[in-house]
């Protein structure tokens, strides 16, 4: 409908100006002596006319040749990056189709094509990296570091791939150059300080991770205990530095089984049963725990009768619980109530058969003289045991030299 309007409007304005140059009897006369020159004046329209669109012609098409270095320049940059981008995604793609000697190919010819070239140097050193080929991973890392952008993302990667191969000190160098870590890389730096065993410095990390809900609370209390107890071990050669170790951690942390247990058996280390005895008490009354009960008759030294009554006071609580039993029988073992021990650890065998409640009963009845059936618990514990192995170890036996 609007082209036949224009048609319509076009064909009008025709004819109205055909009716006017009709009318027109006007002429122009040009005197340049010693010529005399006399044109109608619809001529001179129409010449006038004629002559601007030659010249708008005339001017629009050396524009565009003064112009066409300029455009074939655009076009060939925006050539080089439309290759360059579809190289990227062919890159990627075969990246992370698990096809990596594709990917570091795509990735090098987007590199060489100059555009993207910090993403496809980092993206060709991950693929160089899963191929085990490091010395061309560092070189396209050095590649992105020459570009304007490439640092960030040459650390964390370069970090993170270091930390693959447990360099850790190398990672935590790297991580360094960064002015200003991000949560990336703070995950990246807590890895590298768990693998370099800095435990005080991965509480603080674990902190600021949990501040910034990278971390549950959950997940924030276990990082925090399982580095409460390795700093805990580190210290078990040190009294001084395990009570300013133990002094620091917060109360609701002591009554962690893995954090209790390895304050315990530092302190009993170095000769402190009777705080180890106390840290296993306090950390039992608050949560239960059979393992820790058992680390409670291992501690040995202290008052053995009043152990012995504070496990028969947690006996009337959990009367079935196979641990206990075994650590009342060795408790009673170890103050010579042998008719006391020998019912413990049979009421822990009749629950639970474990190698270790049959091995401390064949001890006892080594002691008591009964030579039979101390060989007999001695061969259900070594069989008790081996079945325990082959559990872990999937049923692999080594073979004999």
């Amino acid at each position: 409908m609007r082209t036949l309007l224009w048609v319509v409007a076009i064909a009008a304005l025709a004819v109205g100006l055909t009716l006017a140059a009709s009318h027109n009897t006007g002429y122009v006369l040009l005197a340049l002596p010693p010529y005399r020159v006399e044109l109608s004046l619809n001529l001179l329209l129409v010449l006038l006319a004629l002559g601007f669109a030659i010249g708008y012609a005339l001017v629009r098409a050396v524009s565009a040749m003064l112009r066409l270095p300029r455009q074939v320049r655009e076009y060939r940059v925006a050539r080089r990056r439309e290759q360059s981008r579809a190289t990227l995604l062919e890159a990627l793609h075969e990246y992370f189709a698990g096809r990596y000697g594709r990917a570091e190919k795509a990735a090098a010819a987007s590199l060489e094509l100059r555009e993207h070239s910090s993403l496809a140097a980092v993206l060709a050193a991950r693929a160089a990296h899963e191929l085990r080929a490091y010395e061309r991973r560092d070189a396209y890392l050095e590649q992105a570091a020459a570009a304007p952008d490439g640092e960030p993302a040459r650390v964390v990667t370069a970090a993170e791939l270091l930390l693959e191969q447990h360099r850790h000190q190398e990672a935590l160098e790297m991580l360094k150059r960064l002015p200003h870590r991000h949560t990336a890389a703070l995950r990246l730096e807590l890895k590298a300080q768990q693998q370099a065993r800095n435990w005080e410095q991965v509480l603080a990390l674990t902190e600021d991770l949990r501040k910034r809900n990278v971390f549950d609370a959950s997940q924030a209390q276990r990082l925090r205990c399982y580095a409460f107890a390795e700093n805990l071990k580190r210290k078990a050669l040190d009294a001084r530095a395990l009570e300013e170790a133990w002094g620091r951690i917060p109360s609701s942390d002591r009554a962690d089984r893995r954090v209790a247990a390895a304050a315990a058996r530092s302190f009993a280390a170095l000769d402190d049963s009777s705080r180890a005895h106390r840290i296993i008490e306090q950390a039992v009354d608050a949560n239960w725990d059979s393992d820790l009960v058992a680390l409670y008759s291992e501690c040995e030294g202290g008052d053995t009768v009043r152990r012995i009554e504070r496990a028969e006071a947690w006996l009337a609580k959990h009367p079935g619980d196979a641990a206990l039993l075994l650590t009342l029988g060795r408790l009673c073992g170890e103050q010579g109530l042998w008719g006391k021990a020998q019912s413990y650890l049979e009421a822990s065998i009749a629950i639970e058969p474990t190698y270790t409640a049959h091995l401390a009963l064949a001890r006892l009845q080594e002691k008591l003289g009964n030579a039979d059936a101390a060989r007999r618990h001695h061969r259900e514990s070594l069989e008790l045991a081996l079945a325990q192995l082959n559990a872990v170890t999937g049923g692999r036996r080594r073979t004999p030299l």
